[in-house]
């Protein structure tokens, strides 16, 4: 059956980055008889340029449609003066929203052939593997009412809505405990319960919903102790599973333990499966248009892509062989080039790992 998958390249480099994640999907389809159909459309900056609105109306259908959404990023500095309406960040959450994409799935990974890319000593970062679960869709970045009022005095005052509801606080929870059952059983789920009355609701539903899972090892961790337990000791993490903002913070956080925030994909998934596959950094406008983008993050989430929404786990460990292939031949785009490495550019990683699929 074929499978459809929109492509939504975006801002900056996302345009770069998405051609190299595109260059898979074709060898899968000539090389592995992988059928899909791929159809691209626009999303965030560009797509406001084009018609005035950052997430157009044919793009969501377009998305709702498809079988799976492959993003490259939104954003950057020529639209930053925009009312925050139309942002492109705007077309981001919408597609988040509009298709249920409550679970975000992070792989923090340190390859061992990039241990002395990371600012961390080989010794606490070597052979890391962590999968952080952020609830995508909730939390104060959703909630109402939010804005900007002035006060009696003349004064503005800006204000947010942290609410969570016990539902969407234990789906996310499922997620995270059912991918904990596939790895080493243990979840650290983090809150601040001490101080926001919401995440204290968050940690109950969190201890309740682990009676369904008694192999599953849970503990608890304020986010400011975990953002410090990153740095200092962060293999003893298995799946974390946090809130919306939290999430987003600590996931950036991870990423830098494993040499590059260029090495990292990402999964955001409704109740179905079907998801939205994106590398978790962003589109990068001062290096845009030089070919010097690091693609790995984009073609690993097509493995992701392939993993989680379309059943094909075989051509997922094949893309991701692939990518340990060319780093073991010593390939390096710029974000994590070393001495006596090879440097090469966006294509030529793109081009590197479609050779290192046929091999």
């Amino acid at each position: 059956m074929t499978k459809k998958i929109a492509v939504l390249p975006g801002d900056g480099i996302g345009q770069e980055i998405v051609t190299e994640a595109v260059k898979i999907i074709d060898c899968l389809q000539t090389d592995f008889d992988f059928k899909v159909e791929l159809e691209e459309a626009l999303v965030g900056g560009s797509a406001f340029d084009d018609c005035g609105s950052p997430l157009p109306e044919s793009t969501m259908q377009l998305a709702r449609q498809a079988d799976a959404v492959l993003l490259g990023a939104v954003g950057g500095h020529k639209w930053e003066a925009l009312d925050i309406a139309v942002r492109p960040e705007k077309g981001l959450l919408g597609l988040r929203a509009g298709l249920g994409l409550f679970a975000n799935l992070r792989p923090a990974i340190l390859y061992p052939q990039l241990a002395d890319a990371s600012t961390l000593k080989p010794e606490i970062v070597a052979d890391l593997d962590i999968m952080i679960v952020r609830e995508l869709t909730g939390g104060i970045y959703f909630g109402q009412p939010r804005g900007v009022r002035t006060l009696k005095n003349g004064e503005r005052e800006g204000f947010n809505t942290l609410v969570y509801s016990e539902p969407e606080i234990r789906r996310i929870g499922k997620v995270a405990f059912d991918i904990a059952a596939k790895r080493n059983k243990r979840v650290c789920s983090v809150d601040k319960a001490n101080v926001l009355e919401c995440t204290e609701l968050w940690r109950e539903v969190m201890i309740d919903e682990a009676d369904n899972y008694p192999e599953i090892e849970l503990s608890h961790m304020y986010v400011d102790n975990a953002a410090m337990q990153l740095v200092r000791a962060p293999k003893q993490f298995d799946v974390m599973v946090t809130t919306n903002m939290f999430g987003d913070i600590l996931s950036d956080a991870a990423a830098m333990l494993t040499g590059s925030i260029g090495m990292l994909p990402s999964a955001s998934l409704d109740e179905n499966g079907k998801g939205m596959y994106e590398p978790i950094h962003g589109s990068a406008p001062d290096i845009a248009g030089q070919g010097v983008a690091n693609p790995l993050a984009t073609i690993l989430s097509v493995a992701m892509m392939l993993r989680y929404s379309l059943d094909e786990a075989a051509l997922a460990d094949r893309i991701e062989a692939a990518v340990r292939n060319v780093l073991d031949q010593g390939l390096r785009t710029q974000d994590i080039f070393s001495d006596g490495m090879r440097k090469v550019g966006t294509s030529e990683m793109g081009d590197a790992v479609v050779s290192a699929m046929r091999q």
